[in-house]
């Protein structure tokens, strides 16, 4: 390999990123006091923030010394980052006890082939059926992640780098090959297998709740044909067909996987004990190299509102949820595709292996070349073998367990107020361009005025910022809601206020959040630091600076974003809402269009994706407006970018 080759391997920057550092607890208490002055003057009752700032002095001349003490030790002892080898995983996700579906996994809905007929994408068939151009797709899908696997396994991905340096690409390894296995108390991952074991070339297959692995890489590693891929989930078609004809039924085990964790972790235990043959079918599937479901099914449009295209939201109803069901999905797999029987298809995957970003990316690849009908013309295999069907072998109980999680998961979907809001009227082009300002904080800013105008107040807000200029890191947390923020909102709801103010409070607020936003991707964040010396306390050790009210209020991520790419391939993504009052968001910032997933609970009187679509879009309109009027002053100074 020649210098220039290995320089653009995609692992060759590993040994040489920084690691993640334990900020200075001046620096961080410093933050944090600076983040609580919206929260100060939201909640009045609860003290000054000069009672804040002598906490902050207590807690740094006594306890939080040998907390930041403890942190350093640990940080001494971990081989490649203090927070992701020894905490992230178990407390942000391992230890949360609700179910996987929707609160926890991400997803991403595809744009459509086009190389699939329009006939087949826009007149679906019958339910119950599993049609030949859905097959189709979804070997071409699996061909398409099988390619950029064995891209990386020869590492001729370039490696993601910025103007500030390289990223570390960790996470691409965190992508195939790993399941969550559900636990009392903490979940836990699986390694990834050897070749050789059972399962490790093979992919999970599910088609009517029936789980199959079919072979889909050579003994060598190498994927095989794509026309043999489809020759093959085509033979796990026709079985599904004939057990049907002979009056067979599935257990579906995957709902399991739908429920809560240590409900899923007590009924895992109990189908483990029924036969050994069943340790053999789950220790294979766990070692599948991802998950793809057919459905035998195209979820209909949904009745929409005047911002989102019906079909779209019929779209993340079956990515996010399995079809509002729970159904023929095994959520903990890190990766899963599935394909709506008029060839719509969408990923899913479980948040702990990797963050949704690199996903995402792979995504963008597999879809970027659509589908070459001449790979499958003339070429099918004359084999009969390369796949198995996993007979699990059931009692009553588990019987009972499968059918109760099922219904426990339609309730959980059923509450699920998700939709897609696209906004065409301008995207991030013009807010670089007119605007003056860094896209991803412009959306932030009206997301903040969108929450007002729903709620009329102020929520804690979370942002993503991706840690990955560290070796192993992962993110920590921007905090949208400062001073700034609240000001800028307040100003473009005071009447009295003119256009170049309310222009003046964006740029102002702008700024802030593109500061907080460089701090936190350059491992000055406070909230991840926080977390670790909370967690270096021992038992009988306790400090009034953890108690505050105002900390606890500081966390309740009501609002919880994040923002991934232009995602021009992608009609929409996702994720849950982590409060029951509150939003999940993740959005797409296109040159001309902006694409939200939104979730809220139905059963919430508060919240409403309805509504907050509708307060979202006043609030573009609104900001357009004062760009234009406010910030026609050439001599305005544009807000810093990043």
């Amino acid at each position: 390999m020649s210098r220039a080759a290995r320089r653009s391997s995609t692992f060759a920057n590993q040994g040489v990123l920084p690691r993640l550092p334990v900020p200075a607890l001046r620096q961080s208490l410093d933050r944090y006091v600076k983040s609580l002055e919206p929260f100060v003057e939201e909640h009045p009752g609860t003290g000054t923030l000069e009672d804040r700032k002598r906490l902050v002095r207590e807690f740094e001349s006594g306890l939080g010394k040998r907390l930041q003490q403890r942190l350093l030790d640990l940080d001494a002892v971990s081989p490649n980052n203090w927070l992701n080898d020894t905490i992230w995983l178990q407390k942000a996700y391992h230890e949360w006890r609700a179910p996987l579906l929707i609160n926890s996994n991400w997803w991403l809905l595809f744009h459509d082939d086009v190389n699939v007929p329009s006939a087949v994408r826009e007149q679906p068939p019958a339910e119950g059926a599993i049609t030949e151009w859905q097959v189709r797709r979804a070997a071409w899908l699996t061909k398409r992640l099988l390619d950029y696997r064995g891209l990386l396994e020869r590492q001729e991905i370039y490696p993601d780098t910025s103007r500030t340096g390289p990223f570390c690409m960790h996470q691409y390894n965190r992508m195939y090959s790993l399941t969550r296995i559900p636990l009392p108390g903490c979940d836990a991952l699986t390694h990834a297998p050897r070749l050789k074991a059972p399962g490790a070339r093979h992919v999970l297959v599910m088609v009517k709740e029936w789980c199959y692995v079919v072979e889909v890489l050579g003994a060598d590693g190498e994927a095989i044909a794509a026309a043999e891929v489809e020759r093959r989930f085509g033979a796990v078609v026709e079985d599904v067909r004939a057990r049907e004809a002979r009056g067979e039924r599935p257990v579906p085990v995957g709902r399991l996987t739908a429920d809560e964790r240590n409900l899923w972790a007590e009924n895992r235990e109990h189908l483990l004990s029924i036969s050994p043959e069943n340790q053999r079918l789950l220790t294979t599937l766990q070692n599948t190299l991802f998950a793809m479901s057919l459905d035998a099914y195209t979820l209909p449009h949904t009745p929409s509102d005047a911002y989102t295209i019906p079909e779209v939201d019929a779209h993340v109803k079956n990515c996010s949820s399995g079809g509002g069901k729970g159904c023929n999905r095994w959520f903990d797999k890190a990766i899963s595709i599935c394909v709506e029987s008029n060839t719509r298809a969408g990923m899913m995957g479980e948040h702990s292996p990797c963050d949704a970003l690199i996903p995402s990316i792979v995504g963008d690849w597999i879809i970027a070349e659509p589908m070459d009908n001449g790979a499958f013309e003339g070429k099918q295999g004359s084999g009969t073998g390369g796949w198995e069907v996993l007979e699990w072998v059931a009692d009553e109980r588990l019987e009972r367990e499968c059918e109760a999680a099922g219904e426990r998961a339609a309730v959980l979907a059923a509450d699920s107020d998700v939709g897609l809001l696209w906004f065409g009227e301008y995207g991030a082009e013009w807010i670089k361009k007119h605007g003056k300002m860094s896209p991803d904080a412009y959306i932030q800013m009206a997301l903040q005025l969108a929450w007002y105008k729903s709620q009329g107040h102020f929520t804690a807000t979370y942002e993503t910022a991706s840690t990955r200029l560290f070796l192993h890191g992962r993110t920590d947390v921007i905090r949208t809601l400062s001073s700034e923020s609240r000001a800028f909102v307040k100003g473009m709801l005071d009447s009295s206020k003119s256009a170049t103010e309310r222009y003046t409070l964006l740029q102002a607020a702008v700024a802030a959040h593109n500061t907080y936003t460089r701090d936190a991707s350059t491992g000055k964040g406070c909230d991840r630091h926080l977390m670790g010396l909370r967690l270096m306390m021992r038992p009988g050790e306790s400090s009034a600076l953890f108690e505050d009210k105002l900390f606890a209020k500081s966390q309740e991520w009501k609002l919880s974003t994040s923002g991934l790419s232009a995602g021009t391939r992608f009609k929409g993504t996702g994720f849950g809402t982590v409060w029951p009052d509150g939003y999940g968001i993740n959005y797409l910032s296109g040159a001309h269009l902006l694409k939200f997933g939104i979730e809220s609970k139905h059963s919430c009187e508060t919240t409403s994706t309805k509504k907050f679509k509708a307060n979202l879009v006043e609030s573009l309109r609104e900001m357009r407006t004062v760009c234009e009027q406010g910030g026609s002053d050439e001599s305005a100074a544009p807000a810093a970018k990043l």
